[in-house]
């Protein structure tokens, strides 16, 4: 029987978000509508949903125009275009990353995994029988890993390294010259490489004229890569659980879409026609553009907070992506941040995640804030949490 630990950033957003007035920990970008989506589109007339096709199964690894329009996204500016035949749509990201686990990892294998970051890609290839070791990432080093640190923890029975890239909770980047020493890294141990790009390319601190702005693992020249994203996180349209997995190699293709034929199938036929429409030509860039300027305008919000308080809080500025991760402190100790979530919340109705139970019992007086919300809903989050660090800060629980 395959043994889970529980999920814990999902079992406590399942407790909590229903009820919360501020939700200030969601990861994904201020979600949007059909209408809203189809407004974005410079096409004013076009049809986001064709409701006169039939509702069949469809094409079984996802839509020709989908993914004609992800391989087209994925093959700018490099050398060797990705073909569409080695892209399949899953429902939603996790589904992504639990077909590539249940496709390459066993008993006695091990696997290396970026960390924190999002708790499935390291407890699912343990309860597959994996031995698991985290490439620990640290404040002091910008939540930068050390490839110095990855190379210590490679084995000759080392199958997979897993990066999540932009970082969640973090909003860390891993950037060009490092994603090629672990290319390098691999390619010389025959590892393969999975990157969890999910909130790729939401890059709001750094630009595509930078020399270290990081490329998507596909376009890197290494074979054996494995990159994963959705529609949730960076298009704002998790409602319609559209995922994908994409790689350069073929063959490990072909083994995703034997495992899914036993899982998956297929994803909705309505699902897959809006995110056809949401990433072709016409629409996707007018839908990044939205995102990239609400992320900007309301990370400036979030740093103005953070400096007001920087006796109660400290961070590391992220460089992408959607979340934050900020250490709350009173006297110079952490606090513990289960206490300081839940009473926040009870007091305010703004909602956070506590670091040190969803990401790590290392990670104490941490939360994740998500700041690429409705402006107005960030506006008001923040004011609740300053109304609560006047007020009843000094009732929180220290850290033990």
């Amino acid at each position: 029987m395959v043994l889970l630990e529980p999920f814990a950033v999902e079992q406590y957003m399942n407790e909590h978000e229903l009820t919360a007035k501020y939700n200030i920990s969601e990861s994904c970008c201020a979600s949007i509508s059909v209408d809203q989506l189809a407004a974005l589109s410079e096409k004013k007339d076009a049809q986001v949903i064709d409701l006169s096709r039939k509702m069949l199964y469809g094409a079984i690894p996802g839509s020709k125009e989908l993914r004609a329009n992800l391989a087209r996204l994925y093959s700018s500016k490099v050398g060797t275009p990705l073909p569409e035949d080695n892209i399949l749509i899953t429902p939603g990201a996790i589904a992504a990353n639990y077909l590539v686990f249940y496709s390459l990892v066993g008993p006695g294998d091990h696997v290396i995994c970026h960390h924190p970051t999002y708790q499935q890609l390291y407890s699912v290839p343990a309860s597959f029988g994996a031995k698991v070791d985290l490439w620990k990432a640290r404040p002091e080093d910008d939540w930068v890993p050390d490839i110095e640190e990855l190379k210590k923890l490679v084995r000759p029975d080392t199958k997979l390294i897993i990066i999540n890239n932009p970082n969640n909770p973090t909003g860390a980047v891993l950037n060009k010259s490092l994603l090629q020493k672990i290319i390098d890294l691999a390619e010389e141990h025959g590892i393969t490489i999975l990157s969890d790009e999910v909130y790729r390319p939401l890059f709001h601190s750094i630009g595509p004229m930078d020399a270290e702005f990081p490329p998507s693992i596909l376009s890197m020249g290494y074979k054996n890569v494995i990159a994963t994203g959705s529609l949730s996180k960076a298009y704002s349209l998790a409602g319609i659980r559209v995922g994908w997995i994409a790689s350069r190699n073929p063959e490990l293709v072909e083994k995703f879409w034997q495992a899914r034929d036993y899982s998956v199938i297929s994803v909705s036929g309505i699902d897959d026609q809006v995110a056809a429409f949401a990433l072709g030509p016409d629409t996707v860039h007018s839908l990044l553009a939205r995102n990239l300027a609400l992320a900007k305008k309301n990370l400036a919000a979030l740093e103005k907070f953070m400096i007001k308080y920087d006796d109660e809080c400290e961070w590391v500025k992220p460089k992408a992506g959607t979340t934050a991760f900020i250490k709350f402190k009173r006297d110079g100790k952490a606090v513990d941040a289960t206490d300081f979530c839940e009473k926040l919340q009870a007091k305010t109705g703004a909602m956070l995640v506590p670091g040190d139970f969803c990401f790590g019992e290392e990670f104490k007086g941490y939360v994740r804030l998500g700041y690429v919300q409705e402006e107005d809903v960030l506006k008001e989050g923040l004011e609740a949490l300053k109304q609560f660090l006047k007020k009843d800060f000094d009732d929180v629980k220290l850290a033990e």
